[in-house]
């Protein structure tokens, strides 16, 4: 069972758009909530991955971070590669231009 605050982060990352990714950061930012560490556990615990794009979260850096869902951080790129974001050394390229900023 979800909480309202999980529901909450799920609904945003829905929001994300397809090519893109966003960060823990900028998405607490966008829930006007400076709990990045809570915001970041509520993403790893999301049911509905990949309908519910957990993989488009990245590090404020663009590096890819960790991936709970089947498969782990190994899936999360395969995931980005097939929505067109191009992935280097687990890093995002061109991170600025695929940074969505809700």
């Amino acid at each position: 069972m979800l909480t309202v605050f999980q529901k909450q982060v799920h609904k945003a990352l829905s929001e994300i758009p397809r090519g893109m990714v966003t960060t823990y950061s900028l998405l607490s930012n966008h829930l006007k909530t400076k709990a990045v560490r809570a915001v970041a556990t509520a993403v790893g615990k999301n049911p509905d991955y990949p309908r519910v794009p957990c993989h488009r979260v990245v590090l404020s850096d663009g590096q890819i971070g960790k991936y709970s869902g089947t498969g782990g951080v190994k899936r999360k790129i395969k995931l980005l590669q097939q929505e067109g974001v191009e992935v280097e050394s687990d890093r995002i390229v061109d991170f600025e231009n695929k940074l969505y900023s809700f």
